[in-house]
């Protein structure tokens, strides 16, 4: 007899704040967050991921695992993995991440800095500053 796949539904994991929803502080948490609404102050969701929906306006700084951009972002944005930056995106701010990617149409004014992943190069990341061009022939 063949088991049937199970279904998981990750819209459950997802924390959500509608567009008529106005923060002023500081968010965090521990879950995923889709933000359609306006948040001014931080927003830290360490290990998670920032979804900032097409209405979504946020006027703070973000630090999260991954960060997806629909809507105005004005700040800072620290990524531990990866930013992508979609049509309708609008990015005041310096942005730094593993990855990032950007579609045709969104904008950007401030800095990118795409950090080289430590884990992928065990070799180099104990060999000191002076050898290291010696690893990389």
């Amino acid at each position: 007899m063949a088991e049937t796949p199970k279904i998981v539904d990750r819209r459950s994991d997802i924390a959500s704040i509608g567009k008529s929803v106005v923060i002023k502080g500081e968010l965090s948490g521990s879950e995923d967050l889709y933000l359609d609404g306006e948040v001014e102050g931080s927003i830290v969701l360490n290990g998670n991921s920032l979804t900032v929906g097409p209405n979504g306006r946020v006027r703070a700084h973000i630090k999260a695992r991954e960060v997806i951009v629909h809507g105005k972002v004005d700040g800072n944005i620290l990524s531990a993995q990866r930013v992508e930056l979609r049509r309708s995106a609008a990015v005041l701010g310096d942005i730094s991440s593993q990855r990032i990617m950007i579609e045709d149409g969104a904008y950007v004014k401030g800095s990118i800095d795409v950090q080289k992943d430590v884990k992928s190069s065990p070799a180099q990341a104990s060999v000191p500053a002076s050898q290291a061009a010696e690893v990389t022939k």
